[in-house]
């Protein structure tokens, strides 16, 4: 189960340590100040400082390999598992420093994260969805049952798979796939949601669906997204950060950084003088 622990951003608690996971009560303000982060002696992000506002869609966007994706895995601590990463600076979930006063166990059922490609487990359709539910406790059959209907219903699945739910996961269709995945993700009620290009795989249309669960988790859920679709920035956020080479630029509501940007360098980004 390796693989699948890694999907889900998991990792075992030390003896005795296994927390409760409750289900959230809304999403987590996420706050990050003066965050350096080196892969050795090579500095991939540079002093950012950025709020994440509870309940809300930001957007992590700007040209491949200037941070958004290395900065979105500082939140759940995905980055621990690199070999001679590091970071200096803070992060916290609710005022909680997530590398010193959350446990790494419970910080990723709190912080849950979606992929670029769809990952459904080599299971059934059912047993993808309660697979963090499992792993987590003893839900009684009818709780499952419950919970897998829930989170299914809410990624707008329920009504094309409910007659399958034992078919493998594998078989559904790539836009299926990635709201399967997200599905998992919520199963185990985070407060944050980390999407890391979640519709760059898909079609048009999966791509719309998915689109419009974004916007909708954040009535429950704090959601912050990497995307290299401007258009899709402004579709689903609320707030839109702006990297460029590791740094910062700008941060803004998604209306204002786009029609009003402040930085030269937002501005011949948006209006496609490099990329």
């Amino acid at each position: 189960m390796d693989e699948m622990d890694d999907n889900l951003t998991e990792s075992a608690p030390a003896a005795g340590a296994r927390a409760t996971v409750t289900p959230a009560a809304g999403g987590a303000e996420v706050v990050a100040r003066d965050v350096d982060l080196f892969y050795g002696d090579h500095q991939a992000l540079f002093d950012v400082s950025l709020d994440m506002p509870a309940n809300k869609v930001t957007a992590l966007i700007g040209p491949s390999g200037c941070g958004k994706s290395t900065f979105l895995r500082c939140i759940n601590r995905m980055n621990d598992r690199i070999a001679g990463c590091r970071h200096t600076g803070s992060i916290t979930l609710d005022g909680q420093d997530v590398d010193t006063q959350i446990d790494e166990y419970l910080l990723r059922t709190r912080v849950g994260m979606v992929f670029q490609r769809p990952n459904p487990f080599p299971l059934s359709i059912f047993d993808n969805v309660a697979y963090g539910p499992r792993r987590h406790g003893k839900p009684s059959r009818e709780a499952l049952r419950q919970t897998v209907q829930r989170c299914l219903e809410r990624v707008g699945l329920w009504d094309e798979v409910k007659d399958d739910l034992k078919k493998s996961g594998l078989g559904l269709s790539g836009g299926q796939q990635q709201r399967l995945c997200i599905a998992r993700t919520l199963a185990v009620d985070p407060q944050v949601l980390l999407m890391d290009e979640p519709t760059s795989a898909l079609d048009p249309i999966s791509t719309s669906l998915v689109e419009d669960l974004m916007s909708d988790l954040a009535s429950d859920h704090t959601v912050i997204v990497v995307t290299h679709n401007m258009q899709q920035a402004t579709r689903v956020s609320d707030y839109t950060a702006f990297f460029y080479m590791g740094k910062l630029v700008e941060t803004a509501p998604t209306t204002e950084l786009f029609s009003r940007p402040k930085e030269k360098q937002t501005e011949d980004y948006l209006t496609g003088r490099f990329s």
